[in-house]
């Protein structure tokens, strides 16, 4: 275990929690780039909307990591509530969702003993954009959005999600031995964002992606984006207490953030992020706010988005982690280089 790990000053990444030790995040930014993090965030009675929003910036970067890890109060939780909040909302849905006698599309695009990926598509989502999918000699389209799941603990969970049409993915460890499930919650975009007109004549925050390619050998996503360039998101851990994901650009984004988190706060007792802790270049301690008064950073080597205590929306959703940022010069503890056989 590397001896380099985190802490931080009210995040204890260390806990003992019910008799069950929450494991830590390793420190894999230090001295790494720093980011420049933006807060777009817009106050929302409806917990079902994104009104939480942090864009990262740097026209440097062409490396970091994700990380979906377990809240710190996950093995007190008895109780899991993953059920939507409609209370002060004012969506309503599509008509044509509504009229169209289509039933959802489910294809399983791959499947082996350990990992299958499976394609949903069905009418009325936000955004009419065909993107080809790759596994093997085998390419499908069409899809709204893309599961993978994976065979541990001797049955199948959904761990991953991606959403092709506006370059959206969602990310959840293996759930912890004492629940049945364990919830998704923030969303987040890698690629160059930027905002696309919704149906509404609103914007939203998307990545134009134009291809897709998985190797379900090393459990890697190569995306190509319609402005151009190329990623890969490998997923490089993934047990009871995280998610890793290892991001790779081919060249550096500029103009525009490489990256965006998406999420839901409406108070502190219903929210799908409340907090936020940021690392900064030549600061030695944590600032930590609110995600609503979150003031942003010009650059932060590590930024943690989640909860410390619980919320009634989606109770169990994973703590977001986003780090070790790099221009490739420097990489973190078990970086896996896809562009590098």
């Amino acid at each position: 275990m590397p001896t380099n790990m985190r802490c931080g000053p009210l995040i204890a990444w260390v806990l003992l929690l019910g008799g069950a030790l929450i494991a830590p995040v390793y420190a894999a930014s230090v001295g790494m780039l720093g980011v420049t993090v933006q807060n777009l965030s817009e106050r929302q009675l409806c917990a079902e909307k994104d009104n939480v929003s942090l864009a990262f910036s740097n026209p440097a970067v062409t490396q970091f990591r994700i990380e979906a890890a377990h809240p710190v109060y996950i093995d007190m939780l008895q109780r899991d509530n993953f059920a939507p909040d409609w209370t002060a909302c004012d969506i309503k849905p599509d008509p044509a969702a509504v009229a169209s006698p289509v039933p959802p599309r489910k294809l399983t695009i791959y499947e082996d003993l350990e990992l299958s990926v499976v394609g949903i598509s069905y009418p009325g989502f936000w955004r009419d954009h065909s993107v080809p999918v790759r596994i093997g000699d085998r390419v499908e389209s069409g899809f709204q959005y893309l599961q993978v799941w994976v065979r541990a603990n001797e049955r199948a969970e959904e761990v991953l999600v991606l959403y092709p049409p506006d370059g959206y993915w969602r990310a959840r460890p293996l759930s912890p031995a004492h629940l049945p499930w364990s919830a998704y919650g923030s969303s987040f975009m890698i690629g160059p964002v930027e905002d696309i007109t919704a149906p509404e004549g609103k914007t939203r925050p998307a990545v134009d992606i134009k291809s897709i390619v998985f190797d379900p050998k090393s459990r890697t996503f190569t995306l190509d984006f319609v402005r151009g360039g190329r990623a890969t998101v490998a997923i490089s851990k993934l047990d009871r207490t995280r998610e890793r994901l290892d991001v790779a650009f081919d060249a550096p984004i500029s103009g525009r953030p490489f990256a965006a988190l998406r999420s839901m706060y409406v108070t502190e007792f219903n929210n799908d992020v409340a907090r936020t802790a940021v690392l900064e270049t030549g600061v030695n301690s944590w600032r930590e706010e609110p995600v609503m008064g979150f003031a942003g950073a010009k650059a932060a080597t590590d930024v943690w988005a989640g909860r410390l205590v619980p919320s009634r929306h989606n109770t169990s959703a994973p703590d977001m982690v986003f780090e070790a940022f790099s221009d490739g010069t420097k990489k973190p503890p078990e970086w896996r280089d896809p562009f590098v056989k």
